[in-house]
């Protein structure tokens, strides 16, 4: 069994790779990561729980965010309970806005929720995503 920070290290890390794989596009890698039944509270839904991939995959389908772009995960804390963890985090997004050419940074407050199956991979089943300030 893994000690309790290099599995803090790796729920971190494969949220992360979550982040990443929105912001590139990437829906092979964002469905690897997933559990097919995932769940969501976010800004798009307007207040309704998501249920499923089909909701995100439309996004997906509209390819990659605007370039140049950078994602921060700010102030991560991480609590595992048993085969399910919690990982929250401020996220920062960074890009220029494409009207005006200047930078732009645009926080979200977030909520992961992370389960282990029986084959010891962890997969992403919930998140909350509200935007900050």
């Amino acid at each position: 069994m893994k000690d309790l920070e290099s599995t803090k290290r790796e729920l971190l890390d494969l949220t992360q790779r979550v982040l990443d794989a929105i912001s590139e596009a990437d829906w092979e890698t964002y469905q690897r990561l997933c559990d097919p039944t995932l769940t969501c509270f976010e800004p798009e839904s307007h207040g309704h729980l998501v249920e499923g991939l089909d909701f995100h995959g439309f996004y997906f389908d509209l390819g990659p965010a605007e370039k140049p772009r950078n994602t921060t995960i700010c102030s991560p804390h991480v609590r595992i309970l048993g085969d399910t963890a919690v990982v929250c985090y401020v996220r920062l997004n960074q890009q220029v806005d494409p009207a005006t050419g200047k930078p732009v940074t645009r926080g979200f407050s977030e909520t992961r929720i992370w389960h282990r199956d029986e084959d010891g991979i962890w997969r992403q089943v919930h998140f909350h995503r509200s935007p900050c300030g």
